[in-house]
Parts: structure tokens; sequence; C-alpha cells
């Protein structure tokens, strides 16, 4: 089951604060998301994409689509934020100039999350593949971008209003491959390179994490002592993750950067032939 259709299917529930209730899970299941925290945390510090494990594991141990969703939104907070921390504090971020990034990505993924509720997000799920596609083979074809800081294309407001607004609606309405999104807008438009991006990408994608959070946890859709597993893997993972990334380099970050877009766009795709009946 996909489970962004799933979620829009039982948004009326989650809005009356009516969802359904977590399986009881074995004592094995919390050592096993510790440890799909702690890689899902590391890689999508790196290049994004977590998601791609996090979900599914939190949907293959019972829980209900909506139930998933805000769980991996309240754990994946910890993993940007850990990482958002460990690349300010390594210099590749200053969290000053991230201000206005910060403050519009959260009201865009609130906004995002509300609108989930009457709105179908499945049409996305078969444009966003083309779109990250249109990125790879972007990137394919300028194999030096992002390798070095560039000349910014764009000012930083106008740079947030258009993407803290956009991506942080996208991030909160449905979200897959919102990093690879955030990462080659700050390396084309902001001139960052590979390692600087990665550090802004994650500060934005704590802000919308926290953002949807909070619709999700109004919502009573968090199932808190899974989030809580994951998220002490996270923790560790988003600080492991920055440390590679900024030790190994733009180069290091590049080819995962690519690898982790391209599995999502195929995630989405499998998704998107899968709902089809």
């Amino acid at each position: 089951m996909d489970p962004h259709s799933a979620l829009s299917k039982s948004s009326a529930s989650c809005t009356l604060k009516v969802v359904p209730l977590p399986p009881d899970l074995p004592v094995w299941a919390f050592p096993v998301l510790f440890a799909v925290g702690l890689v899902a945390g590391t890689v999508d510090a790196i290049a994004g994409g977590g998601g791609l494990l996090t979900l599914p594991a939190l949907l293959s141990f019972g829980l209900p689509a909506p139930l998933a969703l805000g769980t991996a939104k309240f754990q994946g907070s910890f993993g940007s934020g850990s990482a958002a921390w460990s690349f300010s504090r390594r210099g590749a971020v200053d969290l000053r100039e991230c201000g206005l990034g910060f403050a519009l990505t959260a009201v865009g993924a609130f906004a995002g999350a509300w609108a989930v509720r009457s709105v179908d997000p499945q049409f996305l799920g078969a444009l966003i593949p083309w779109l990250l596609g249109a990125i790879i083979v972007y990137m394919t074809f300028r194999p030096t971008l992002g390798e070095t800081n560039r000349h910014h294309r764009m000012e930083r407001g106008p740079f947030y209003v258009l993407f803290g607004l956009g991506l942080g609606f996208y991030d909160g309405f449905f979200g897959p491959g919102v990093g690879s999104f955030w990462t080659i807008a700050f390396v084309t438009l902001l001139g960052h390179d590979f390692v600087r991006a990665a550090g802004h990408t994650k500060v934005m994608n704590f802000a919308s994490n926290l953002a949807a959070l909070a619709f999700f946890a109004t919502a009573g859709a968090v199932c808190w002592l899974p989030g809580l597993a994951m998220a002490a893997g996270q923790l560790i993972g988003g600080r492991l993750g920055a440390h590679l990334a900024m030790t190994r380099g733009a180069r290091f970050v590049r080819p995962i950067f690519l690898v982790m877009a391209a599995l999502v766009a195929l995630k989405l795709i499998y998704a998107s032939l899968a709902a089809r009946p």
C-alpha cells in the first residue's frame, strides 16, 4: 500500500484525533528500529533519502499509515536536527543566516500537512520521479557542479521565500525527494558546494519535520515509543553522516546524492504502478 494515498483516505479520522491503535511490538523490534534509524540518519545527513528506510520499517511492524507517517516525522526531526547542529559546529552552516528560511519552511510544511486532509497527494507520485530524473541527468552532464562554492545566482531572501514556502509545503504534503530538491537548489542557485548544500538542507528538513510533526502530534498520529527507538539511532546517525560529509568532501557526497535521488525516483515509480488497478 502507498502510505501517502492511505494517509489521504484516513485524513478525516486524523483530524478528529481518532486514529488506529498501534500494534503491540515485540521487544526485539526496538533494537531493530534503532539500527534502522542509525543507518537512515547517516545516509540522510549525507545525501537525503533516509525515508526510504524508516517509513517502510514502521509500516512493516504493522503501524497504520497515518501513525507511520507521523512517527516518521517525529524520529526524522532528531536526525535532521542532529545533522544540522553537527554541520554548523564544523562551519558548514551559519545558523543565523538560516533564520528566514527556517521560518518560511516551517510555515510551508504546516500548510502542506494541513492540505493533506482535503487533497489526494497521489498525483504527485507520478510527477516527482520525472523531476528527480531531470536532476540526475543534469548533474551527470555537469560533473564538476557542486564540488566547489560558486557565485550565487539568487539572493537569499527571494530564494527562501520561493523554496522555503514551496519545498516546505511539499515536504508537509508529500515529502519524498525533498532533500534532493533542496540540495540541487542550494548548489545551482546559491552556489554552495555539496557539503554546504547538505548542511543547509538538513536545517530546512529540521524545520519542515518539526512543523509537520506539530500537525501529526495534534492529530494524535504519532507512536511515541517506536519513534523514540528510531530517534536514538537518528541522533547518532545524523552526527556520523555530517562527520563523513565534512571529512570526505563534496566528491564523496555527490555520488551518494545521485544514487539516493535515483532510488527515491524508482520507489515512487513502483508505488505509482502498484497503485494502478
